[in-house]
């Protein structure tokens, strides 16, 4: 999904840089320096130089696998150890703004071997948007937030569903460069999906 979307954002006349998390050996724990961090200490090197990666892009894509709901850990500490307090938002009581990295888009994209029917079921997928949509990126002032969840497919029985989601994922990596895109909304609150 990953290479396609690529594909997609390079066709269309741009440039892409893939953080490949585990490749790099990103450490996902929220270590005591981090700790220190949140209470106004240094910002620890490694979360500095993703932040810096964070605030050089014009859009930033998460291409993950769904495990539980959710981001799986790797990435789920990137987020605890990126966006902190200070960059990415504000607790300061004085403060008007809470968010600071409003002007950036942010796509996610999420694979998961479960059938859409259990996630309409249950309400997984209004669940993950308002922890992740609203929850992270929302309270960090991000606002145009848009997700897609590519389910079921996983194995050999999936194998026309997965390669319709590869051009998907294509032509995702097109539209969100796109100079005609409309922002995709997400509010404190409610959750507004787009087609």
């Amino acid at each position: 999904m990953l290479d396609v979307f690529v594909e997609g954002v390079v066709q269309a006349g741009h440039t892409a840089e893939v953080a490949d998390l585990h490749a790099e050996g990103f450490d996902p724990r929220f270590t005591a320096e981090d700790h220190a961090h949140f209470w106004g200490g240094p910002r620890p090197a490694e979360a500095a130089r993703e932040a810096a990666r964070v605030d050089a892009a014009d859009a930033i894509v998460l291409v993950f696998p769904v495990y539980w709901w959710s981001f799986p850990a790797l990435l789920k500490g990137w987020i605890d150890r990126v966006f902190t307090s200070g960059w990415a938002y504000s607790v300061d009581a004085e403060s008007n703004t809470r968010g600071h990295l409003s002007a950036k888009p942010v796509m996610l994209i999420g694979t998961g071997g479960t059938r859409p029917t259990t996630y309409a079921k249950y309400g997984y997928g209004d669940a993950m948007r308002t922890q992740i949509d609203v929850g992270i990126f929302g309270f960090c002032g991000m606002t145009d937030v848009e997700t897609h969840l590519l389910l079921n497919a996983d194995g050999d029985a999936n194998a026309e569903r997965r390669a319709g989601y590869l051009v998907d994922a294509r032509a995702l990596g097109a539209g969100l460069v796109a100079p005609d895109r409309i922002p995709k909304r997400v509010q404190h609150g409610a959750v507004r999906l787009s087609a």
